[in-house]
């Protein structure tokens, strides 16, 4: 049974499991925004979410708990010098996930991860985004369109492909099962 039980175990064993959730709070950390599965994204949300809080202390058990949990001495860093600042007036609620659908290979529901201050990684304006707002379309948005349409069309044919396959199995299934109750 499943009693008291109040984490995913994402079918890893507990080293495994442990050592991705400190990949992903180290990578959030260092990036601000990543994009994983949902299931990762809602677990790790949890992770990092504590850590900023115990970061807010500032002490120096504060930054060992962390070091323990989380060995890089740059993401403790950052936790507690600059996300701890930033998230001071916050009591919690720290992350945002934002939904992207299924991932084409596995249909893995996929999403952003990102603090909630998150303003993006634009440091000077695209000439791509001048040339929209004046309505012309660059011969890179054209190049663009058409890949997007080619794997556009590649998903659906693997899909549907998928789909002939599984109503393939399903009719062999049930011919077999007619044919022990009969």
């Amino acid at each position: 049974m499943r009693h008291r039980v109040h984490y995913k175990g994402f079918n890893r064993r507990r080293g495994h499991r442990d050592a991705l959730l400190r990949n992903l709070v180290v990578s959030l950390v260092g990036n601000e925004r990543i994009r994983t599965t949902l299931a990762k994204a809602k677990e790790l949300r949890r992770h990092v979410e504590r850590a900023i809080t115990k970061g807010k202390d500032g002490t120096l058990h504060a930054r060992r708990v962390l070091m323990s949990k989380f060995p890089n001495a740059i993401a403790v860093e950052k936790i507690v010098s600059d996300l701890s600042k930033r998230f001071d007036k916050r009591d919690g609620g720290y992350t945002r996930i934002i939904r992207l659908g299924k991932r084409p290979g596995d249909l893995a529901e996929m999403a952003y991860i990102e603090f909630v201050d998150f303003a993006g990684a634009k440091a000077k304006p695209d000439k791509r985004e001048d040339n929209k707002a004046k309505g012309k379309e660059t011969k890179a948005d054209k190049i663009q369109a058409k890949t997007l349409g080619a794997q556009q069309r590649k998903v659906a044919r693997r899909a549907e492909k998928h789909r002939r396959t599984l109503r393939k199995l399903q009719n062999q299934a049930r011919q077999v099962s007619r044919e022990l109750n009969a």
